[in-house]
Parts: C-alpha cells; structure tokens; sequence
C-alpha cells in the first residue's frame, strides 16, 4: 500500500477570476453576433468554449475547514490528500473525499463479559481518537468509524478476560480492573491502538468509564466485599490493640506503679482486649476491693 501523500492545489479565487474572463469573453461573442448578425465560427466558438470552461470550473470547486482533509482520486487512483485549509480548486474529473482530523469521542455501549475469574461484569470504555493517517482511513477499511466501534469493544472484552473484577485481597499483586487504574487504561489504550493502526487511526486517550458486576451476582458480591473489609478492618483493630495492651504492660512495669503476677497479667489483657476490640463503648465499673475480686 503507498504512505499517505500531501498535495496542494490551485487557488480557488484565482478561477473565479477565469470564470470572469470566460463570462466577458461569452458575453462580447454574444452581443457582436447580435449586433452584426454575423455568424462567424469564431464567434460561435467564442461563446461554446467559455461556456464548457466556465462550467468545467464550477465543477472543481471545494472548501478545506480547519482540521479536515481531502482525499484525491482520479478514476480509482490515489493522486494525494490535501489538508491546508482554504477556498481550494482541483480538477473536476478528481473525486474529492472528506475526511475529518478532529478529535472524537466513541462513548462505547455497556457490554456483558466474564472477567479474569469468569464472574460477568458490565464494563463500558471512552475512547479518544482522531484520524492520523487519511490513506488507510480511506482505502484500508470500508468503513472507519464503524471500524473504530466495533474494534473497541473488542479491545474492552480482550481487557476484562484478562484481569479479575476484584481481588478482594489488601495484599494481592495481581491487578484488577477496579483498581488498577492507569495501568489497566494504559494497557487498554495499547490493545487499541494496536487494532486500530490498520485504519489509520491514533488513540489519544482510552478509559473505564462504567463498571459493575452483572445483575444476578451483584448482591452477592457486594455482601462478599463488605465481608472482605469487614475482616481487614478487624484485622488492623486487633493489631492495634495487642500493640496498645503490650505498651500498657511495659508501662507498668517500667515505673513500678503496681507489681503484677501471671494470673493478673492474663485478667487486664483479657479485659483490655476487650475494651479496645468491642463494637460498643466500654461500660466502666468502679472495684472498691481487691485486684481478685
């Protein structure tokens, strides 16, 4: 396939101004066969030639806007593409093809698929492309944007079979789409691209943008993730509690504020831990005895 050639092309104003010759040129060829009634084949084709020519022109007209390209073809071959702004003139015998250069959105649909873990999730991406290369955006594919839609949502499957939804595992190393963040849009970003290269297109940007487990399992899995920082949560208070009663010993026994036996140690360790670990506040009552009452 031949790379994408840039072309200029003539100045659309500066045929106008031909056309206005020709019209002078018709228009003095007209008014002297009318006044001399001569019908000379000069005159005859003084009015004929310019009249060809000034519809020959009409018909090579066209308008490049900002970040808007045209793809020139004459009778199936690719002679360039012109992309420089402007009131532009080519022969009238080229086909001119619009191809924008802006950049797009592609809001892709929710799709159903199974995840890393074969749990089926809905999962939704947004893409950022723009054409960068008009000759395979033309000629490569049928169809460009329809291209770019259903390669995306082929790239946003390949995605989610390749990571789980969660990992539900604070110390887990293994990513997955709810967090993964960057990583996960990156590489989502480099499967596009890949797929889309073929038609020409450049990848700006591409993101998660919905992401939910599938109807018939999200409660489940909600009641799963809520146990699983239910269990974190309790992990890290009995962590801190062990800390805090080990302090409250050593704290003890450094300043020699009361002298303590095994069986005491084991009765404020028991009744620490449960103060520090309890759901509900703690309850204080007042020993007027002893220690072993």
């Amino acid at each position: 396939m031949k790379n994408e050639k840039i072309i200029n092309v003539g100045s659309g104003y500066l045929m106008l101004l031909v056309q206005l010759l020709c019209v002078v040129c018709f228009v003095f060829c007209v008014r002297t066969l009318a006044i001399n009634g001569n019908a000379s084949p000069w005159f005859i084709l003084g009015i004929i030639i310019p009249g060809l020519v000034f519809l020959l022109i009409t018909l090579g007209y066209f308008i490049i806007y900002p970040n808007q390209s045209a793809v020139l073809t004459l009778f199936g071959k690719y002679k360039g593409t012109v992309k420089d702004e402007g009131f532009k003139w080519a022969n009238p015998f080229l086909r001119k093809k619009k191809i924008s250069l802006r950049a797009r959105n592609l809001n892709g649909d929710k799709i159903k698929v199974n995840d890393n873990l074969g749990n089926p999730i809905i999962i939704a991406a947004v893409v950022v492309w723009k054409v960068a290369d008009t000759l395979k955006a033309a000629f490569e594919v049928d169809d460009y944007e329809d291209y770019v839609f259903v390669q995306s949502e082929a790239a946003v499957r390949q995605l989610a079979g390749k990571y789980a939804y969660d990992s539900f595992d604070d110390d887990a190393k293994d990513l997955s789409l709810r967090d993964g963040g960057d990583i996960v849009n990156q590489d989502l970003e480099s499967a596009l691209s890949e797929r889309l290269d073929m038609a020409g297109i450049e990848v700006i940007e591409a993101r998660i943008s919905h992401l939910a487990y599938s109807s018939e399992i999200a409660q489940a899995m909600l009641q799963r993730q809520q146990a699983t920082a239910i269990v974190a949560a309790r992990m890290k208070i009995v962590e801190g509690a062990v800390s805090m009663v080990e302090m409250a010993l050593d704290e003890l026994k450094d300043k020699e504020i009361i002298e303590m036996d095994e069986e005491k140690k084991a009765a404020m360790v028991s009744n620490l831990m449960v103060v520090l670990c309890s759901d509900n506040a703690a309850s204080p009552v007042i020993n007027t005895g002893t220690l072993h009452q």
